[in-house]
């Protein structure tokens, strides 16, 4: 048997497969090469992330062993794309990756979910939200104290059934992973950023290459959709000024509008929701990375350096 043109290393839940094939999809319907069945491969990589289910991703070290032996496998040539949701996907990238691609980006907002309620103002005090994001608890806390919030750890179905268990009065999922795996009806509401602001780069598609794999590169071109990516460099370079880490409830959402003007709403809070600072920067697209960095700045500026510390 041949070998594939292409080999993309994933992780094995339903979601990261639905996310790899669609990748694979686009890359054969841009490609004649690729359309034959045994020319790109997807290739299942098992995560830390996958592996340890009980305890937080804080304890752990953060979200970043959700992809850390699938970079591994791509330094080490066993795949050539590596395929994240683009939320998980750490500030800092190991030496001789880059991030090459970003498919277009879905609903980015998350989503409230229950069959006792219709959103966080409908439960009765006491109510049990179950979610593993300290972003998500930090914005609930902040707005509903009187709400307890549980650790959720595992992938979208282990969390819904979870909370069908009745482990939980309710939960917070991201709408986007939700429809991709065909559960976007046990959505009750769909929150809108005022109320619940999304992570760096939720709702995207992000494919991963060795910086000296041209032909990747290559590949992934027709592919790449500028204004998502444009406006996951802004999110990125937030992260990066804050040094965000998984201990950090960090959110921001950039978007664009017709004139090509970038906005960038962004906040950083304390875990227990006690405090939440927030700042909006403004900017063209073309200085995506520099309102990045502003927000960054802004936030520190406003939080002050003993905030960060409390975090460390």
């Amino acid at each position: 048997m041949s070998q594939p043109l292409l080999r993309i290393g994933t992780r094995g839940s339903p979601m990261a497969l639905v996310q790899a094939r669609q990748v694979r999809d686009a890359l054969a319907a841009a490609h004649p090469a690729l359309a034959a069945a045994a020319a790109i491969e997807i290739v299942v990589v098992r995560t830390t992330g996958d592996k340890v289910q009980d305890q937080a991703l804080a304890e752990l070290g953060g979200k970043g062993l959700f992809i850390k032996e699938i970079e591994e496998a791509l330094s080490a040539r066993r795949v050539d794309l590596a395929v994240h949701s683009a939320k998980d996907v750490p500030t800092f990238l190991p030496d001789g990756l880059e991030l090459a691609c970003f498919l277009k980006r879905d609903d980015p907002r998350d989503a409230f979910i229950s069959s006792k309620a219709s959103g966080f103002e409908a439960l009765a005090p006491g109510a049990v939200i179950g979610t593993g994001s300290l972003r998500r608890q930090a914005q609930i806390l902040s707005r509903w104290p009187r709400l307890k919030i549980v650790p959720f750890r595992g992938n979208a179905e282990t969390r819904l059934r979870k909370l069908k268990e009745g482990q939980a009065d309710a939960t917070v999922l991201g709408i986007a992973g939700l429809a991709r795996i065909g559960c976007q009806d046990a959505a009750r509401k769909v929150l809108s950023p005022e109320e619940m602001l999304p992570a760096v780069a939720q709702g995207a598609i992000a494919v991963e290459i060795r910086s000296d794999d041209a032909s990747a590169r290559a590949w992934l071109a027709p592919l790449d959709h500028a204004p998502t990516a444009i406006a996951i460099a802004a999110e990125r370079a937030l992260l990066a000024e804050l040094e965000g880490s998984c201990r950090t409830p960090i959110a921001g959402l950039a978007e664009i509008d017709a004139a090509g003007m970038l906005t960038l709403r962004a906040l950083v809070a304390m875990p227990d929701g006690s405090a939440v600072h927030r700042t909006t920067q403004t900017g063209a697209s073309a200085d995506a990375a520099r309102v990045g960095r502003e927000a960054g700045r802004a936030l520190k500026a406003s939080a002050g350096a003993a905030f960060f510390a409390a975090l460390a």
